[in-house]
């Protein structure tokens, strides 16, 4: 099993002069806590990521208005992403390694395509391989 095979394809995406407040409403839209942030719409190279505790630790625990934000304001970058063809050993480690609960899915010419997250492998692979990504990825930071 592939990244392809478990990805969540054409996830919404944004740009960094994104208004923040769209972002937001994308995420309460698609019911997720992630926005690919992409150089441009017309070819959706991935830049970064806007996460919802990126909007709380970056905007509004800082005290700024997330009304007056974009998502290049917030956005955690570089953007970490696996491809469509990496094994799914790969995506689990990229996510335990770099303790992230979802990554990005680009295709051959570095387009995003789709996005991997601990739910896509708690409905594709074992119980005992997802608790331990989550185990992983939850641990405190080191």
């Amino acid at each position: 099993m592939n990244a392809r095979d478990l990805m969540t394809s054409n996830p919404a995406c944004c740009t960094i002069d994104t208004p923040l407040q769209e972002v937001a409403h994308m995420m309460v839209e698609c019911d997720c806590g992630e926005i690919p942030v992409v150089e441009r719409l017309d070819r959706k190279t991935p830049v970064g990521v806007v996460t919802d505790r990126d909007i709380v630790c970056r905007a509004v625990a800082e005290g700024r208005n997330p009304l007056d934000l974009t998502a290049g304001d917030v956005m955690t970058t570089p953007a970490l992403t696996t491809k469509e063809g990496d094994h799914i050993d790969d995506v689990k480690g990229l996510m335990e390694t770099r303790q992230i609960r979802r990554v990005p899915v680009v295709n051959r010419d570095g387009v995003l395509s789709g996005i991997v997250s601990l739910a896509d492998l708690a409905r594709r692979d074992s119980r005992r391989d997802t608790g331990e990504v989550v185990r992983q990825v939850s641990t405190p930071a080191r």
